[in-house]
């Protein structure tokens, strides 16, 4: 780049580094300061490690997992085990005790071997569906969850102040001959897929049940823990598309490997189940934590379930085999707990209205939610369920983290109980919004790679009818309250101030209108993108209602 005086390059690589948040890293795979690469790789984890040698006394007795994806990018030499590799080094260097999986794993086992294992953190190298040059450095806590304030501000600090390699992190060799590494992949995959098992209620069911089902992986980590976790609920495995069932760092076969981009990466999933006679078909983002499902409607045509809607399904049935065991001495309705975040559908509120358990919404993303489930449980509390729109599902405690592999064995098994009973997915989320009322949600994405635009946007809604004015209407809908979590207002709290913890270094703006209506529109934190949320919710038996809102939404897809 220097000979060839690409200015423009050298200033995107090396012009600014990369910030550690919540989310850890993630960023392409290349050189400088500002991509994913050996030494920032290693500067990252000299100040993971000096951050936790402040807070634990005992790091040296507990330790440290670590997991990694198969992405690689040759261009650059990186790769997720590369990475993961020198890591573990940096971490041996000091002293501390390493379980680096010995191959590749979906990113729900680190914060599971963190919980079973009792250590003190973990770090899953992985970008999830981002594109294939990418790459991510995704940090969990000793309670399981992913890290939350202030450690991501102390573990950013403590990078600054250990950028020079320490003399023994470049030493992969020896740290993989080093008595203080171990694998733990053998255990831990043994030990997950029996405690999934208690979330099994219908095992005979499932060893007769006829469903045809085809899974993907989207040349990701998922194919044998998939196949693995339905073998757990005695489950018949389900087809595997051949040409995405291993794993690809190259992604050949779609434009985006992001099963919630829905049928242009599930093209080959419908000729497989066209071809098998399958209804059902479940898909994997690359590093398993994402579920996306699809089912065959009577017409022939395929439907893609959103998030929400696969939330509505996967809630419904996980209190359904909830109120089968509480005759076992589980605990009272009044300890039952869901949660999801809060650009996610409310239908879970709903549900737990009439029901009588508990429903909380946190801020958006598992890290909020998966600490806010230890905290509960912690309590005493039994968190049953947790949703994120982006087909992110926490179906058992085990995980504190959204986690497809169990979703997708828990869905196996729903399928079969609906096939048995000759219901079919959407048939039942009809019934679930007749009993506790429609809620049409419309979600999606606009690309915005100039943070200046981004910012100007957000300060015009902010600034619409003078200084410090929000929008009174919107298409000709009143608006009657505004939450604001990055300046932390909030017009429907008596003192203006939101519940909900507040940001200012992201962006998010919540409309609640006269009609029932709730528009978000937020910045990612991992991705370049302004995402907007969108959600109607009728009372029970409210269908006119609804009917005649819906075709709105359709007309703005």
């Amino acid at each position: 780049m220097v000979k060839d005086r690409a200015m423009s390059e050298l200033q995107k690589c090396f012009g600014a580094r990369m910030e550690f948040g919540t989310a850890g890293l993630r960023a392409a795979m290349g050189p400088g300061v500002s991509c994913m690469n050996d030494l920032t790789i290693i500067q990252t984890t000299q100040g993971f490690c000096a951050y936790l040698e402040q807070c634990f006394t005992d790091l040296k007795q507990k330790g440290v997992v670590i997991g990694f994806d198969a992405r690689a990018h040759p261009p650059s030499g990186g790769s997720s085990k590369r990475f993961a590799c020198l890591a573990a080094s940096v971490l041996i260097s000091r002293g501390v005790p390493v379980y680096l999986f010995s191959d590749i794993t979906p990113t729900p086992y680190v914060p599971f071997t963190i919980s079973h294992l009792g250590l003190c953190a973990g770090v899953m190298v992985t970008a999830s569906h981002n594109p294939k040059q990418d790459n991510g450095y995704k940090v969990y806590w000793a309670n399981g969850a992913q890290i939350i304030p202030p450690h991501d501000k102390g573990i950013a600090a403590a990078i600054e102040q250990n950028l020079e390699p320490w003399p023994k992190s470049w030493d992969t060799d020896g740290a993989l001959q080093s008595s203080l590494l171990s694998d733990p992949y053998q255990e831990i995959h043994r030990e997950y897929c029996k405690t999934i098992q208690q979330h099994c209620f219908h095992r005979e069911l499932n060893k007769n049940s006829e469903v045809k089902i085809v899974h993907t992986s989207v040349h990701g980590v998922g194919h044998i823990f998939v196949q693995a976790a339905f073998k757990a609920f005695d489950l018949h495995p389900p087809y595997a598309v051949e040409q995405q069932k291993d794993p690809d760092p190259e992604f050949p076969t779609v434009k985006y490997p992001n099963p919630e981009e829905g049928e242009g990466v599930l093209t080959l999933s419908f000729a497989l189940a066209d071809q098998e006679g399958a209804t059902v078909i479940l898909a994997n983002d690359p590093d398993a934590d994402r579920l996306a499902i699809a089912e065959k409607q009577e017409s022939g045509q395929w439907r893609v379930f959103s998030g929400n809607e696969l939330g509505a399904l996967l809630g419904w049935w996980i209190f359904q085999c909830w109120k089968l065991q509480k005759g076992e001495g589980k605990a009272s309705i009044k300890d039952v707990y869901m949660l999801s975040s809060t650009v996610s559908s409310k239908i879970l509120r709903a549900i737990a209205v009439k029901e009588g358990f508990h429903f909380e919404e946190t801020l958006t993303g598992f890290k909020w939610m998966g600490n806010r489930a230890r905290e509960l449980m912690d309590q005493g509390k039994n968190v049953l369920f947790a949703f994120e729109e982006a087909i992110g599902y926490m179906c058992s405690p085990a995980v504190l983290d959204k986690d497809g592999v169990s979703a997708a064995a828990i869905a196996g098994e729903f399928v079969s109980y609906l096939a048995s009973k000759n219901i079919t997915l959407s048939h039942q989320l009809r019934s679930i919004y007749e009993e506790y009322g429609y809620h049409i949600s419309k979600n999606s994405y606009f690309i915005c790679h100039n943070q200046d635009t981004i910012k100007q946007m957000f300060e015009r809604l902010r600034n619409y009818d003078g200084e410090n004015s929000y929008p009174k209407e919107c298409g000709g809908f009143a608006i009657t309250a505004v939450r604001d979590l990055t300046t932390g207002y909030d017009s429907n709290q008596p003192d203006n101030k939101a519940i909900l913890p507040t940001s200012k270094s992201s962006q998010m703006i919540t409309f609640t209108f006269a009609n029932g209506g709730v528009a978000t529109i937020r910045t990612s934190g991992t991705e370049p993108k302004i995402k907007y949320y969108t959600e109607l919710c009728a009372a029970p038996g409210n269908r006119f209602w609804t009917h005649i809102l819906l075709p709105l939404f359709i007309e703005y897809d």
